[in-house]
C-alpha cells in the first residue's frame, strides 16, 4: 500500500503503468474512493502513468482534525505530484474532484498540461443543503445517505442494467468515514470559484452528464463558456459519468 505521509494526514495512492510515460492523476468524488477509476485504469494504463489517490477523509487516506478547505484538497494533489517527482501531469476529477481540479487550474496551472473536470460546477449546490447533509451524517451515520445515493449517481436504466456495480459503489459510501465525509460536505458548502475561473490559464476539458441532476449540463456549459481554454462534451448518463459511460469517457481522456 503506497502512502504519502503529510504533516496533517496520510494520503493513500496507487500508480499503474510505466512511470516514464505522461502522468494522468485522478481525483474521486464525494463518498467514493480511488477504486471508482477502475474503468479508466484498465483502459489507459498502457498509454499513461496512471495515479489514483483517495481524497482526505475518504478511502484509506487520513481524515485529519479541523475544518477542510478547497485549497487543502488542491494542495494535497500538488504534494502527491511532488512526492512522486512529477513536475507536470494531466488531471481528471469528477464532482468534488472536478471542483478540486478547477482550484488547481486557477492556482497551480503550471503543474498541469491539461485538466479534465467532469460532472462538476464552479459552485456545487447550496450551502444550506450541504450543511444539512453534514449534520445528518454526523448524527445518524452514513446509512441514510447511502440509501439514496444510487438515484443521485446513476440513471434508473443503469441501476437496472448494472446492479452489482451500483451496489459496490453504494457499499463504499455506506462504509465511508462519517466525519471525513461531513468535513468534505463543509468544503462544498463554502467552495465557490465562479469569480476566479477566468484565471485558469491551462487547457481544460469539461464533461457533463445528460441526465445529471446534481451538476447539470447547464453547469458544464457555464464552465466551458467561462474558462479561457475549455472544450465541452456531454455524455449519456447521470452524475458518475466515468462509470455509466466509460467508453465515451475514456475516449475523451485519450
Amino acid at each position: 500500500m503506497a502512502i504519502l505521509k503529510l504533516a496533517s494526514h496520510d494520503v493513500h495512492y496507487q500508480s499503474f503503468g510505466d512511470a516514464s510515460k505522461p502522468t494522468l492523476i485522478f481525483s474521486n468524488s464525494l463518498g467514493t474512493n480511488l477504486s471508482m477509476w477502475t474503468p479508466q485504469i484498465e483502459a489507459l494504463q498502457a498509454a499513461y502513468h496512471v495515479v489514483c489517490y483517495d481524497t482526505r477523509g475518504h478511502g484509506l487516506s487520513g481524515a485529519p482534525k479541523g475544518p477542510y478547505a478547497l485549497a487543502q484538497l488542491g494542495e494535497d494533489v500538488v504534494a502527491l505530484l511532488s512526492h512522486l517527482n512529477i513536475a507536470k501531469a494531466h488531471f481528471c476529477g469528477i464532482s468534488m474532484g472536478g471542483l478540486t481540479g478547477l482550484w488547481l487550474a486557477i492556482h497551480r496551472a503550471e503543474r498541469f498540461s491539461r485538466l479534465t473536470v467532469s460532472n462538476t460546477a464552479a459552485k456545487i449546490g447550496n450551502a444550506a443543503a450541504w450543511q444539512v447533509r453534514a449534520e445528518i451524517v454526523r448524527s445518524e451515520g452514513m446509512g441514510s445517505i447511502a440509501d439514496s445515493a444510487a438515484s443521485r449517481w446513476f440513471t434508473p436504466a443503469f441501476c437496472e442494467r448494472r446492479p452489482n456495480t451500483v451496489a459496490r459503489l453504494t457499499d463504499t459510501l455506506r462504509h465511508s468515514h462519517a466525519e471525513g465525509y461531513a468535513k468534505c460536505c463543509d468544503v462544498l458548502a463554502t467552495a465557490d470559484v465562479r469569480a476566479l475561473v477566468h484565471q485558469a490559464d491551462v487547457d481544460m476539458q469539461v464533461i457533463g452528464g445528460k441526465h445529471d441532476a446534481v451538476t447539470t449540463v447547464a453547469d458544464a456549459q457555464w464552465l466551458a463558456q467561462n474558462l479561457p481554454r475549455a472544450s465541452l462534451a456531454v455524455l449519456p448518463g447521470a452524475h458518475i459519468a466515468n462509470i455509466e459511460a466509460p467508453a465515451e469517457f475514456n475516449r475523451l481522456l485519450r
